[in-house]
C-alpha cells in the first residue's frame, strides 16, 4: 500500500475544500438551517408526536442524511471529474499505484468532507432543537458506513459523466427525490399500507431509518436490515469501481 501516494491525493482534495469553504460546508450548513426553522419551528409546533419524539427532533436525521447524500455525491464526482477534464488524471494512471490507492484517497476526501458536514450540522440542530442520541456509537457508524458508500457512488458518477450537467444529473433527478420520499419528514408507517410497501423498494429508506434508530431507539424498518442494505450497496460500489478503473472506462481513452 502506498501511503504517500493516498495522503497526497487525500491532501490536495481537502485542501480544495478549503479553498471553497463557502460553497463546500457553509452553504449546506445554512440550507439545512432554514429546513429546520422552517420544518422544525413553523410547521413542527403544530405537528404531534411522531412514536413519542417531537417532529422538530424526529427530522433532525433525515435532514442530516439528506446533505450527507447530497454532498457525498457532489463531492466524489466533481473530485475525479476535474481531473479527467483537465487532463491531470493521466499523471494518476502514469504513477506506480493501485485502484485501490486511487480510490481511498479520492473517496476518502470526499467521505471525510462529508462526515465534517454531518457533524457540523448535528452540532448547528442543537441551537434549533434540542435532541438526544441513544446509540451514539451506533450514530457515528451509519454516519461514516453512510459517507464512504455515496462517496464511492459519486465516483462512479464522476467516471460515468461526460459533462458538467451530468454530474448534477443523478443528484438532482434520482438521489434527492428519493431522500424525500425515504422518510425524512415522515414516517413511512404513516402511509397507507400498500405504498408502505412500496416505498421499501426505496433504498434511502434503510438509511434514514437506520440513522433515525441510533438517535430515538425508533425505525421504520430493523436496524439490521438497514445495515444489510447498506453494505450490500457499499459492496456493489466498490465492484463497480473496480471494474471502471481496471477497464480504464473514460480514463484511457
Amino acid at each position: 500500500m502506498n501511503r504517500h501516494a493516498i495522503r497526497a491525493i487525500y491532501m490536495f482534495e481537502m485542501a480544495r475544500t478549503f479553498r471553497t469553504l463557502l460553497q463546500s460546508i457553509l452553504s449546506p450548513v445554512i440550507s439545512t438551517s432554514l429546513y429546520f426553522v422552517v420544518f422544525g419551528s413553523a410547521i413542527g409546533s403544530r405537528m404531534t408526536q411522531i412514536d413519542g419524539v417531537a417532529y422538530a427532533a424526529f427530522i433532525i436525521p433525515g435532514l442530516t442524511m439528506l446533505s450527507l447524500l447530497t454532498e457525498s455525491i457532489s463531492n466524489a464526482s466533481f473530485g475525479i471529474y476535474m481531473p479527467r477534464f483537465a487532463g491531470t488524471i493521466y499523471e494518476v494512471l502514469s504513477a506506480p499505484i493501485s485502484w485501490v490507492e486511487i480510490v481511498t484517497g479520492y473517496v476518502g476526501a470526499a467521505a471525510s468532507k462529508s462526515i465534517l458536514l454531518g457533524s457540523i450540522i448535528l452540532i448547528t440542530a442543537r441551537l434549533f432543537v434540542p435532541y438526544e442520541i441513544a446509540h451514539p456509537v451506533w450514530m457515528v457508524a451509519f454516519l461514516v458506513l453512510t459517507s464512504v458508500t455515496f462517496s464511492l457512488f459519486g465516483f462512479i458518477i464522476g467516471l460515468w459523466a461526460d459533462g458538467f450537467e451530468k454530474l448534477q444529473l443523478v443528484p438532482m433527478l434520482i438521489v434527492t427525490p428519493l431522500t424525500f420520499l425515504g422518510g425524512s419528514f415522515y414516517s413511512i408507517r404513516m402511509l397507507p399500507p400498500l405504498w408502505q410497501k412500496i416505498t421499501l423498494a426505496n433504498p434511502v429508506v434503510y438509511l434514514v431509518s437506520g440513522f433515525r434508530w441510533s438517535f430515538f431507539g425508533t425505525a421504520d424498518v430493523g436496524v439490521e436490515l438497514s445495515l444489510g442494505m447498506t453494505s450490500a450497496f457499499l459492496i456493489a460500489c466498490l465492484v463497480a469501481v473496480r471494474w471502471l478503473l481496471k477497464s480504464g472506462y473514460r480514463l484511457k481513452s
